[in-house]
Formats: C-alpha cells, structure tokens, sequence
C-alpha cells in the first residue's frame, strides 16, 4: 500500500513540474474568471439586487464562485488533461511499462486534481478577502480543505467522463448537460430553496452544492461546524462512489 501511494506521487510530481512551466498562464483564467464575473453580476446585477439573505449580493456570491474555481479546474484537469496525455503524448503507456499500474495512475492524477483545487481555492479566496469579502481571513485554510473534498468528486466526474467519451470533442456534451447545470444549480448564484423540489433533489445528489453550502459557512463565519458534519461527510460519501465507478472504467481505457 505504501509502495503504492510513493508511486502515485511520482505522478502528482510529475504533473505539477509540467503545470508550473507555464504558471502564470495556467492560474491567470482562475482568478480572472471569479473578478470579471463579480464585477459584472455583483456590481452590474447586484445593484438590483441589494438585499439578499442580510447581505449584498457581491458577498453572497463570493463563497459560490470560490468554489467553483474548483469544479472548473478539477473537472477539465480529469476530463481534457487526462484525455490528452492517455490518448495523444501517451504517458500512462510509458508508465505503465514500469511498476506504476492503472491504480497508481488514478489515485495520482486524483491526489493532484485535489492539491490543485484546493491551491485555486485558497488562491481566489485569498483575492476575495483583500476585497472585504469574508467575515474572517484567518478561516481560509478551511477553504482550502473545502476546495480539495469538492475537487476529488469533480474530478472523478472527469474521469468517468473521460472513460466514456470516444473522442475529444465530446466532452461538450458533458460540459453542457453535466456541469452547467451542476454550475448554474448549486446555491452560486441564488439561494437553493428558490429552486422547486426536483431540482433541489438533482442538484444535491451532486458535489458542488455542498461545497458550496461549507463555502458559505465559513466566508460567513456560521455554522462552520454543523456545515462540516453534515455536508462535508456527503463529499466524502459521493467521493468514495464516484471514485470507484470512475476508477473501474477508466482502468479498462488505461490496460486495453
């Protein structure tokens, strides 16, 4: 078992040395992403929308948008940067000819999908904070906690999407009828118990909702540990079962 995770994290090394060559380009569209869409929608929309749950609506979307850095960069890391290094540089061949098999490829590119996320997060919370965004700037290291439980399931989402498309360009069909609606029906953008009852119910069977909820527990300082308890032990539920889908079905692109 320990052999095993020392290999895994040749892996995670192995992605990170190639990610940081290109560092600036790689995080820029994560912070970029959040400000643009907090100056267009918390200062255009939000001065419509003043009054929302006791806050203004810049602080209410801060924690969503936080999150969502997450969804966004665990899923196309897992979804698009596997496919491309499994089906056109070839890597996972090369490794597999050497004593890291497919459940070392995995449990690495999760490890380094949740380290990512969680980097994203603390990284776009950090801007945020400066802005006057959080209650309490000593509480971003939970956020980086936060990041890395919604990373594992979102990135597993990627995988398994990975295992079952046949070409690249159909990862837009996953994006469209996957993860827009996990990203435009988690609580971001508006309070969840606005929606109608079978939309609440799709939207929690998926991680990012409680990421989103634990987000909110923390930039506004409430509920921090009852937030924990009951949606972060959902994340660590929905991590062990979409992990283990997505790892049963990607195994078999990886050996065949």
């Amino acid at each position: 078992m320990l052999e095993s995770i020392r290999l895994s994290l040749y892996i995670t090394l192995r992605n990170w040395t190639v990610y940081k060559k290109d560092f600036i380009a790689n995080t820029s569209p994560t912070v970029a992403d959040p400000a643009l869409i907090m100056i267009s929608l918390g200062l255009g929309l939000g001065a419509f929308v003043t009054n929302i749950e006791g806050m203004t609506y810049l602080q209410y979307l801060a924690p969503g948008l936080t999150v969502a850095t997450t969804l966004f960069t665990s899923f196309f890391e897992s979804s698009y940067g596997f496919y491309v290094r499994m089906s056109y540089e070839n890597v996972f061949k090369a490794m597999l000819a050497t004593p890291i098999g497919a459940t070392e490829i995995v449990l690495g590119e999760l490890i380094w999908v949740g380290l990512k996320g969680a980097a994203m997060a603390i990284g776009v919370s950090i801007v945020l904070a400066l802005f006057g965004m959080m209650a309490n700037p000593l509480l971003i290291p939970l956020i980086g906690l936060v990041g890395f439980l919604v990373a594992i399931p979102c990135g597993a989402i990627g995988l398994l999407a990975t295992a079952l498309v046949r070409n690249i360009n159909q990862f837009q069909s996953v994006y469209s009828f996957v993860i827009a609606p996990l990203y435009f029906l988690s609580g971001i953008f508006f309070p969840v118990e606005q929606m109608s009852e079978a939309v609440k119910i799709a939207a929690e069977c998926f991680p990012l909702l409680h990421g989103v909820k634990l987000a909110q527990s923390i930039f506004w300082e409430k509920g921090i540990g009852e937030a924990f308890m009951f949606h972060g032990g959902i994340l660590i539920l929905q991590s062990a079962i979409i992990c283990s889908i997505a790892y049963t079905q990607i195994r078999k692109k990886l050996i065949n």
